[in-house]
């Protein structure tokens, strides 16, 4: 890590031409992943991240610089050209750290960066082997293992000073099969805030098998019927709330009137059974941190109670705008991007109601357990989803499986229209989201819920 009394020079510096608030972020991490393919390695890479970012804020307007050289020189050069953005007269800001030490929730058991790359292939070569002796119509099986390292520091003129350590594992299975030149796929990860027993408890035969169970059941999947229906929802579905509803509230979106749910505080704005929370806290979840990018605690956000909105995600700098405090939501990638308010694990709670009930009282519809990418535009709530696999209701049973399902919608109109939640709540969906601020880790979740009605785009 950096030497305090160079820390203290530096915002310092930084703070020379008359800014409020000044911020170092150091990071130094180190990334591994290899990736199987065909029975056979065909990536294996290791990289480093090393640098720091220094941002300078005056009221409501930021500056920000990063910069590879950690030297002296190098550092006092990066936060004079952040603070050359400010232009006020002088004043003397007085610095001095409060050094805060921080409670893990998050228990390390083995360091993935301590394993040797060949018991990581062993794994993924014992995965790929299970797959392709379970079908004779596989055609590929990709298998990959990532662990990432990374050790920040953030120090500020407020007298913060907090160094974190983060340890990430992630084991991704893709199932490629084909059938009279049909290909279809099946894609199933497993990631956390955690170390390689993440790996080893892993059932990787179980996942395997589910894996090649989706892919070669789409190879039998009837075109999906289009029009307004209702849609069953299952518990692995969360991404479409991540994506329909959680960008909408983060302080990035709000506080530029950019949002659906913009000026919308105590205001009703979904059923009355749904509760959306965002929890940075959650032991050894892929979304956690212990700290956020700015040196705030995570914690848990509830954004949707009862129906009502009860708050936004919102970052140090958007909050000095909106007026707000800042709920441990400030991500970034890397010390490269300036960081901004994002999501961190996000998910609606359960209700009360058995799966198969919402399924028996659909009489025809879709019923959704995996959606593919889509996009959304915060600003309406309008957004357009692939789903990747799904089912007919048919006289209230879950039938044939469909291919070339897209759900259309907006985000204001789907939380009103959620008129049955399951008990089944799953906050299993890892990945990576993008932003203003780089691309970050994220879990989402949800339990079984039905949407009365929304329109199903098929397949001709």
């Amino acid at each position: 890590m950096l030497d305090k009394v160079l820390v203290l020079d530096v915002l310092d510096e930084a703070l020379k031409t008359g800014g409020d608030f000044a911020e170092v972020f150091f990071e130094d991490s180190v990334n591994n992943l290899i990736g199987m393919g065909n029975n056979k390695v065909e990536n294996s890479a290791s990289s480093m991240v090393y640098g720091v970012g220094i941002r300078v804020i005056k009221d409501f307007f930021c500056s920000y610089v990063s910069t590879n050289d950690v030297t002296r020189n190098g550092l006092l050069k990066a936060a004079k050209t952040a603070a050359q953005a400010v232009k006020d007269k002088k004043r003397n800001h007085a610095v001095s750290f409060v050094e805060q030490h921080i409670f893990s929730r998050h228990p390390i058991i083995d360091n993935p960066l301590d394993i040797p790359k060949i018991q990581k292939r062993e794994y993924l070569e014992a995965v790929s082997q299970k797959a392709y002796g379970l079908s004779g119509k596989i055609k590929r099986v990709e298998a990959s293992i990532s662990d990432k390292e990374q050790n920040v520091l953030i120090a500020n003129s407020e007298g913060l000073w907090i160094e974190d350590k983060r340890i990430y594992t992630s084991f991704g299975l893709t199932v490629i099969v084909d059938e009279n030149g049909e290909q279809f796929d099946d894609y199933i990860r497993k990631a956390g805030l955690r170390g390689f027993e993440l790996i080893k408890n892993a059932n990787m035969d179980e996942m395997a098998e589910k894996a090649v169970h989706n892919a070669v059941e789409q190879l039998s999947a009837v075109k999906c019927p289009a029009g307004k229906m209702p849609v069953v929802v299952g518990n692995e579905g969360g991404v479409l709330f991540h994506e329909a509803c959680g960008h909408s509230l983060e302080a990035t979106s709000v506080v530029k009137n950019a949002s659906v749910f913009a000026g919308r505080l105590g205001q009703k704005i979904a059923n009355e059974n749904i509760t959306l929370v965002d929890d940075g806290t959650i032991p050894n979840a892929w979304g956690s941190l212990n700290v956020d990018d700015e040196g705030f605690p995570t914690q848990k956000n509830v954004l949707i109670k009862d129906g009502v909105l009860t708050g936004y995600l919102v970052d140090g700098f958007n909050g000095r705008k909106m007026g707000m405090k800042p709920t441990g939501s400030s991500r970034r990638q890397d010390y490269t991007f300036m960081p901004t308010s994002r999501m961190n694990n996000t998910f609606i709670l359960a209700g009360e109601t058995p799966v198969e009930n919402i399924i028996s009282s659909t009489k025809d519809g879709l019923y959704i357990t995996k959606f593919g990418g889509g996009s959304v535009q915060p600003q309406t709530g309008d957004f357009n989803f692939s789903v990747s696999k799904a089912y007919l209701i048919e006289n209230g049973k879950v039938t044939k499986p469909v291919k070339g399902a897209k759900l259309v919608g907006n985000s204001a109109d789907v939380l009103q229209n959620i008129d049955m939640v399951g008990h089944d709540l799953n906050i299993g969906g890892t990945g990576r989201c993008g932003s203003a601020s780089g691309w970050v880790p994220v879990c989402h979740g949800v339990p079984t819920l039905r949407i009365k009605e929304i329109t199903v785009g098929g397949q001709k």
